[in-house]
C-alpha cells in the first residue's frame, strides 16, 4: 500500500520515506512514457478538452494538454503584443499565492498574471504570519480559502506540499514549486522559449547542465521536453546527477565540452546552494571551469543555439555576462513568457471550474 500523504506531511517537513517515493514515482512514471512510444504532440488543439482542477505537475500532464497550455498562452501573448494587456476573464475570481519559501520572479509573476486577468489577489508569505503561532499548514490555508479564493498558488520547500493542499481544498491548486519535486510553470516557459525561438521542440537536443540533483526545473523540463519529442542530455558532476537518471531515456553526460556541438539548446542550472550539502564538488572555481558556459564555449557551439538559465543566475557560475548579455540568450525571454504561461494555467483552471468541457482560446 503506498503511503499516504496526510500522514506523512507535517508543518516542518515531509519524511524521508516520502521523498524517497515521490523520486521513485517519478522514476517509474517517466520510465513508462519513454517506454510507451511516439507522443501526442502532433494532436490537433481543437481535439484537446482541460478537465484537471489542479496543476501539480508536468509529470501527470499530456503532450496535448502541455501543448495546449502552450497554445494559449500565445494566444495571450499575441493579445498583449496587440494592445490587449487587461483581460477580463478572471473578473470576480480571488487568487491566493501562498508562498513559504523566498522568490522575486514567480510570485511577481503569478501576482501580475492574475491581475491580467483582473482577478483579486491575495499575498501570503510564512514569515509574521499565524504558522509562528503554532497553526499548521492546512489550517493557513483553509482560513485563508474561506475568505473566498478560487485558486491557490503555493511554492513550498517540502515535496508533495501542493498535492497535500488538493487533497484538503475546495480551491484549484497550483504548484508554483515544492522542494526538489516540481517547477511546472518553470518548465512550461522553458518550453515556450524553445518553441518561440526554434519553431518547434521535437527533434530538438537539448542539454540540462548543472545541479540536477536538487533541481526541481530540471525534473519539470525532462518530462515536458520529452513528451513533446525532444532528446535531453543531463550534464554535470557525477556528485550532481542523480544516479540511474538514464532509465528516464535521458542521455547522461560528464563532459560539457564534448555534447556542446550536438545541442541546439542549453538549460543552465543555478546551482542550488540552499537546497545541497557541501563537498559535491570541489570549487566554485572548478565547476566554472567545467561546466560553466563562455564566449570560448559559445564559439564551439552550434551558431543559434538558444542559451536559457532560470533565475536567479549566478554571474560567472553557470555563465559568463557576455553569453548572458548575448544574442542567443533568452533568459530575459523566459521572464517575460512566465507572465503568460500563468495566465494561461490560471484561465484554463478557472475554466474547468466553471465546467467547460473544450476550452478554446479568447480572440479580440
Amino acid at each position: 500500500m503506498l503511503p499516504d500523504v496526510g500522514e506523512m506531511l507535517c508543518f516542518h517537513g515531509v519524511s524521508r520515506v516520502f521523498r524517497a517515493f515521490l523520486v521513485w514515482r517519478g522514476i517509474v512514471m517517466l520510465a513508462a512514457t519513454v517506454a510507451s512510444g511516439p507522443s501526442q504532440a502532433g494532436a490537433p488543439l481543437s481535439d484537446v478538452s482541460w478537465t484537471r482542477r489542479h496543476l501539480l505537475g508536468l509529470e501527470e500532464l499530456s503532450a496535448a494538454e502541455i501543448t495546449l497550455i502552450l497554445d494559449q498562452a500565445a494566444e495571450f501573448k499575441r493579445l498583449a503584443n496587440a494592445g490587449q494587456t487587461k483581460l477580463k476573464h478572471l473578473a470576480g475570481v480571488v487568487v491566493a499565492n501562498l508562498f513559504f519559501e523566498n522568490s522575486t520572479r514567480t510570485r511577481t509573476s503569478f501576482s501580475l498574471a492574475a491581475k491580467r486577468l483582473s482577478a483579486d489577489t491575495i499575498d501570503f508569505s510564512a514569515g509574521g504570519s499565524s504558522l509562528s503561532k503554532g497553526e499548521t499548514f492546512i489550517d493557513t490555508a483553509r482560513n485563508i480559502e474561506a475568505m473566498g479564493v478560487s485558486q491557490v498558488v503555493v511554492r513550498h520547500s517540502t515535496p508533495g506540499a501542493p498535492l497535500l493542499l488538493s487533497q484538503h481544498l475546495n480551491a484549484s491548486v497550483l504548484n508554483a514549486g515544492d522542494g526538489t519535486h516540481e517547477h511546472p510553470t518553470q518548465g512550461l516557459l522553458d518550453l515556450f522559449t524553445i518553441r518561440e525561438r526554434v519553431g518547434h521542440v521535437a527533434g530538438l537536443t537539448v542539454a540540462l547542465v548543472g545541479d540536477i540533483l536538487h533541481s526541481r526545473v530540471a525534473r519539470s523540463n525532462i518530462w515536458g521536453l520529452t513528451k513533446l519529442g525532444a532528446h535531453v542530455i543531463a550534464c554535470g558532476p557525477a556528485t550532481l546527477i542523480p544516479p540511474h537518471i538514464e532509465r528516464l531515456g535521458v542521455e547522461v553526460a560528464h563532459d560539457f565540452d564534448k555534447i556542446l556541438p550536438r545541442c541546439d539548446c542549453i538549460n543552465l542550472l543555478r546551482i542550488q546552494f540552499e537546497r545541497q550539502r557541501s563537498g559535491l564538488f570541489p570549487s566554485i572555481t572548478e565547476y566554472s571551469h567545467l561546466f560553466g558556459m563562455n564566449g570560448e564555449r559559445l564559439k564551439k557551439s552550434k551558431r543559434d543555439i538558444v542559451i536559457l538559465a532560470p533565475g536567479p543566475i549566478n554571474r560567472g557560475v553557470e555563465l559568463t555576462p557576455e553569453v548572458a548579455d548575448g544574442g542567443n540568450s533568452v533568459i530575459l525571454d523566459q521572464v517575460t513568457n512566465g507572465l503568460f504561461i500563468r495566465m494561461a494555467c490560471l484561465y484554463l483552471l478557472h475554466q474547468q471550474r466553471l465546467g467547460e468541457t473544450h476550452v478554446p482560446c479568447p480572440r479580440s
